[in-house]
């Protein structure tokens, strides 16, 4: 019986980056809406279209791959906080704050998606 309970794990992950893909979708286009009312850096403002291509193509392009998602994730989410800690470094106390639940949360995602993988475990009675 452990089959279809790593099976409906395994879609925790899939369905966690594919929601995750989508906030930063919201995130990275919000501040791009805003580039007209404050001014962005013209790197940033590559590297966030860059990403915001990625992220909207990753719904596509990565479905399948996992490791392509977390990369993707990776990059976009990158682009928008290094710049961000770069100018302003006292903004990296908040975003260390925040790394913990984000820590618990991978953490037990990760954990998830192990569950039933080592195969059947003998029980003492």
């Amino acid at each position: 019986m452990t089959a279809p309970a790593s099976r409906s794990w395994d879609k925790v992950e899939f369905y966690s980056s594919y929601f995750l893909m989508l906030v930063l979708a919201s995130v990275i286009g919000t501040r791009l809406s805003f580039a007209s009312v404050w001014q962005i850096p013209a790197l940033d403002l590559v590297f966030s279209i860059i990403a915001l291509v990625l992220v909207l193509a990753s719904f596509w392009i990565a479905r399948k791959r996992r490791s392509w998602r977390v990369w993707i994730i990776t990059f976009a989410a990158a682009t928008q906080l290094l710049p961000m800690v770069l100018r302003y470094p006292a903004t990296l106390f908040p975003l260390l704050g925040g790394l913990i639940p984000v820590g618990i949360t991978v953490w037990a995602l990760v954990a998830l998606s192990r569950k039933g993988r080592q195969g059947p475990q003998a029980r003492d009675s």
